[in-house]
C-alpha cells in the first residue's frame, strides 16, 4: 500500500514523474517523427533519419544523450533537431505540473494520459498541418474511460459536476461550433481554409476530458490565441492573408491553460460580472 501522504512519497513522487515525462516525451518524438509518415511507432528501433544507423540506448537517453553528443548523431556528425530534447522537457515538465496541481489522483493520471496524447497533435499539426485521426482516436478511448470512470464510479473532479451526461456535451459543444465554422468557411471559400476538420475532431476527446465548461473555454481562448497571433505575424509580414496557420497548437495550449486553472477562473470571472 503506498503512504501517499508521507514525507518520502512527497519528495520522491515529483521526480518520478519528471523523468517518466521525460521517458515517454522520448517516445512522443517518434509519435512526431513517424506518424505523419505511416509508419509504425513501435518497430523499427530508433535510427538515425539521416545516416540511417540504429540508435543505441546510450544515444537514447532522454535530453542528457543530446548534450553529451552537442546536439550531433554519434556515427555521421549530422545535427540533431533541437526539437527531439525540446518535447521531452515539455512532456516531463506538464506531467510534473499536472501531478504538482492534482496530486495522487484519477484526476491527475486523466490529464496525463490528454496531454501525452495531445503533444504529439501539437507538433505535427505545426510542421504538417494535420491532426492524425489515429491520436484523435486514442484520445476519445481515453476520454472513454474517463467517462465511465465518471457514471459508473465517482464523479471525475474536472466537470464539477454530478451529471451522467456532463463529458458528452463536452465532447460535442465546442466541435459542433467549429464545424459550423468550418461549413460556413467552406460555403464561402470553397475549401476547409477557415478551418479544418482535424481542429473540430481534436475538441471531441479533449471535451470528454474536461467537460462542457472547460471545452467552451478552451474554444474561447484558442481563438483569442490564434486572432492575437494572426494579428502579429500579418504586422510584421511573416504571413500573409492568404497563409494558413494551424489553430491545433492554440487548441492544445489553451485545453492545458483550461485543465490547470479553467475552473478557478471561471468562478473569478462570474464572480467580477455577477
Amino acid at each position: 500500500m503506498i503512504d501517499v501522504s508521507s514525507s518520502e512519497f512527497r519528495i520522491f513522487a515529483p521526480v518520478f514523474v519528471f523523468l517518466a515525462g521525460l521517458c515517454f516525451g522520448s517516445f512522443l518524438n517518434v509519435c512526431i517523427y513517424r506518424i505523419p509518415l505511416g509508419q509504425s511507432v513501435l518497430h523499427p528501433p530508433s535510427s538515425c533519419p539521416k545516416c540511417k544507423n540504429r540508435l543505441k540506448a546510450k544515444d537514447l537517453i532522454p535530453v542528457f544523450s543530446y548534450i553529451f553528443l552537442k546536439g550531433k548523431c554519434r556515427y555521421c556528425n549530422e545535427p540533431v533537431s533541437i526539437q527531439y530534447p525540446v518535447v521531452e522537457m515539455i512532456t516531463s515538465v506538464i506531467w510534473l505540473i499536472i501531478y504538482l496541481r492534482y496530486g495522487f489522483t484519477i484526476e491527475a493520471a486523466g490529464l496525463i494520459l490528454l496531454f501525452t496524447i495531445l503533444i504529439p497533435v501539437f507538433f505535427i499539426d505545426l510542421q504538417h498541418m494535420i491532426i492524425p485521426n489515429g491520436l484523435v482516436l486514442s484520445g476519445l478511448i481515453g476520454g472513454a474511460a474517463v467517462f465511465l470512470y465518471h457514471v459508473f464510479i465517482k464523479p471525475f473532479g474536472l466537470y464539477e459536476s454530478a451529471l451522467w451526461y456532463t463529458p458528452l456535451i463536452g465532447m460535442f459543444s465546442s466541435s459542433l461550433i467549429l464545424f459550423a465554422v468550418a461549413l460556413i468557411g467552406l460555403a464561402i471559400y470553397k475549401n476547409d481554409g477557415a478551418m479544418g476538420m482535424g481542429d473540430v475532431k481534436i475538441f471531441m476527446p479533449i471535451g470528454l476530458f474536461l467537460g462542457w465548461k472547460l471545452s467552451l473555454l478552451t474554444l474561447v481562448i484558442s481563438v483569442l490565441l490564434g486572432g492575437i497571433t494572426s494579428i502579429i505575424l500579418l504586422l510584421f509580414k511573416i504571413k500573409d492573408r492568404k497563409s494558413a496557420i494551424p489553430f491545433g497548437p492554440f487548441i492544445i495550449t489553451a485545453a492545458l491553460f483550461s485543465a490547470l486553472y479553467g475552473n478557478q477562473f471561471l468562478r473569478w470571472y462570474l464572480s467580477i460580472c455577477y
